[in-house]
């Protein structure tokens, strides 16, 4: 019953045709159990709670026939799209079979330059403070101050202030500076396991999922002139198809803020590449007056399951 009342709001909110809205989820991990650090990432129990909700009131499509649609007004009513972003292991360990259990599809940007027992920068840094030697560290010899990281909660705010100081940072820089960190923190070994191997990812797309771009070292883009930004998208993009042994359709910005991560102008470098279409993190839905090369997306993954379907519903709200 109450599935039938969400269905009837979002097909009013996201009708058929020209006036549809086309609401597009974000997703980076899927996680055994709940983080002590980051307790408001989505487990497996949650995604599959949130997955079987999404197909009860919208209509999932692959994102590359939903952006083809969306130009063309054909969408159906309360169109959606599923998308992960990075390329973590257990995006096919956990998440695949919860998708293919719901008969759901999703689409796969993947930062290429860390797969196959590589890290991305950020969980050097993470996984460096989840496992700090002492309850405080100082990296003023980085320019990264002094943190308390007693506890989880201390371990979250040490790691929410020196993240956004060394995203921008170009990356070999960004490698040195998360590696120096690291040493100075630590005594355990980082895990290797973290992002998908070439194989699971062959896997994902053997699966019938979409396989899209993230750039090859996931930097961002603003501090990048066009040539860079090409050279990055051309880099995991020649990488991907040559793995997989097709074309990459679709593309996401890193971090992936208009203005603050890449510049709406660099959505023309995407489009020259021959991609059909690419995606923010801009929240919101996308209509037919969206440029397709900045297609907004919504993160959901900590919403509890009684809010998931209204908090959908609440965003149709805002097109952008």
């Amino acid at each position: 019953m109450l599935d039938a009342i969400y269905r009837s709001i979002g097909s009013t909110l996201s009708p058929a045709g020209p006036r549809a809205r086309l609401t597009i989820l974000i997703y980076h991990r899927i996680l055994d159990e709940v983080d002590p650090i980051f307790p408001f990432e989505a487990t497996a129990q949650m995604f599959d709670t949130q997955m079987a909700a999404l197909a009860s009131v919208f209509n999932v499509l692959p994102l590359p026939e939903a952006i083809a649609r969306l130009k063309q007004g054909t969408l159906p009513a309360r169109a959606a799209c599923v998308t992960f972003d990075d390329g973590y292991a257990d995006n096919h360990r956990l998440a695949l079979p919860i998708l293919r259990k719901h008969g759901l599809h999703a689409t796969f940007f993947i930062a290429t330059a860390y797969l196959d027992g590589g890290r991305m920068f950020n969980d050097t840094v993470i996984e460096a403070i989840r496992h700090a030697r002492s309850g405080r560290i100082d990296l003023r010899p980085l320019d990264l101050g002094e943190h308390d990281v007693s506890s989880p909660a201390a371990k979250a705010a040490a790691i929410g202030h020196i993240l956004p100081r060394v995203k921008n940072l170009p990356t070999p820089r960004r490698e040195q500076i998360v590696a120096e960190l690291a040493a100075r923190v630590s005594d355990a070994p980082l895990p290797d396991d973290l992002m998908m191997t070439t194989e699971q990812i062959r896997a994902l797309h053997t699966a019938g999922m979409e396989i899209g771009g993230h750039t090859h070292h996931h930097p961002i883009l603003t501090g990048l002139d066009d040539d860079a930004v090409r050279a990055e998208i051309v880099a995991g993009n020649r990488w991907l198809e040559q793995a997989l042994g097709t074309r990459v359709r679709v593309f996401a910005y890193p971090n992936g803020r208009p203005d603050k991560d890449y510049r709406r102008e660099q959505a023309r470098v995407v489009e020259a590449l021959g991609l059909e279409g690419a995606v923010s993190t801009q929240c919101g839905v996308s209509t037919r007056h969206t440029d397709p090369y900045q297609l907004a997306r919504c993160s959901l993954a900590w919403s509890p399951p009684p809010r998931f379907v209204p908090m959908l519903l609440n965003n149709l709200r805002k097109a952008v």
